[in-house]
């Protein structure tokens, strides 16, 4: 009876158990792999260098703009462009909080809250605005921490310049979604105290001897705290919603959730700041 050999070698296996399938070449398929390698590090650094020239195009795009104050449409129109451009490469991941921990410096903010403050420190010639910092705690945690809204501010000729004080807005805040966070107000605190070189003169005059009153004064205003809970209308606190859109190792992009403004931060040095 004549046999046909027209079966698969999978087939000849299953029926031929003794037949010894093709040996393979072992130095072929360590090439392969190292192309595949190669060309998948190619691909990943392709995708590295657009990112990176994404998120210049947008810091030099917000450079001048005083954090936002001075935007006019075709600028905010541009901003928001290059917001969307950073924020579709991880777009759904879920944040990592460890890369959340920590103090970042604000950049740009649409936000109505944070532009009345500029704007009234370019108005008022009593009143000055520093540096603004989101400052986050939760690097031990595994599903939220405590953020906190940092203000530097001053009067001049009374405290240091640009950073005399500081207005703290603290928040617990909770993961609700990949990309979203539930902020839980709790506290606005003013601290860290600096009083100008001219009013500590003032108190206490370098040419006479520093009574113990006088030091007693400096140190009550240096040590100086107010704090004030955030309640409202009988209600323990105030919440909110805040979309993190983008989140690298130097750069965190964030929506207030119902129109309340759009963020950017890039990472800064550590704060130190008086226990809460």
């Amino acid at each position: 009876m004549a046999v046909s050999f027209s079966c698969s070698a999978l087939a000849m296996r299953a029926f031929f158990p003794f037949a010894k399938p093709r040996a393979s070449n072992p130095v072929a398929s360590i090439q392969r792999r190292s192309v595949h390698s190669l060309r998948c590090s190619a691909g990943v650094r392709k995708v590295q260098t657009e990112l990176e020239d994404r998120k210049c195009q947008l810091l030099s795009l917000i450079q001048d703009t005083q954090r936002g104050l001075v935007t006019t449409t075709e600028q905010r129109s541009s901003i928001e462009e290059a917001l969307v451009s950073v924020e579709i490469f991880n777009a759904g991941d879920p944040i990592e909080l460890v890369e959340l921990n920590g103090t970042w410096r604000l950049q740009y903010t649409s936000a109505p809250d944070v532009l009345i403050l500029l704007e009234s420190a370019a108005r008022l010639p009593f009143f000055q605005i520093g540096q603004i910092f989101q400052k986050f705690e939760c690097e031990a945690e595994s599903n939220g921490g405590v953020v906190r809204n940092v203000v530097k501010w001053s009067i001049p000729n009374f405290l240091e310049e640009q950073e005399g004080a500081t207005l703290l807005v603290s928040a617990k805040f909770s993961v609700i979604s990949p990309r979203n966070i539930h902020l839980q107000f709790q506290e606005i605190a003013v601290q860290n105290i600096i009083i100008s070189d001219d009013l500590q003169a003032l108190i206490t005059p370098a040419l006479l001897p520093r009574s113990f009153l006088s030091l007693q004064v400096l140190q009550f205003i240096q040590s100086f705290k107010a704090q004030v809970p955030v309640r409202i209308h009988g209600r323990n606190s105030v919440g909110g919603l805040y979309h993190l859109s983008y989140l690298d190792r130097n750069m965190l992009l964030g929506r207030a959730v119902g129109g309340g403004g759009v963020f950017v931060f890039t990472r800064a040095q550590a704060l130190t700041l008086c226990d809460p």
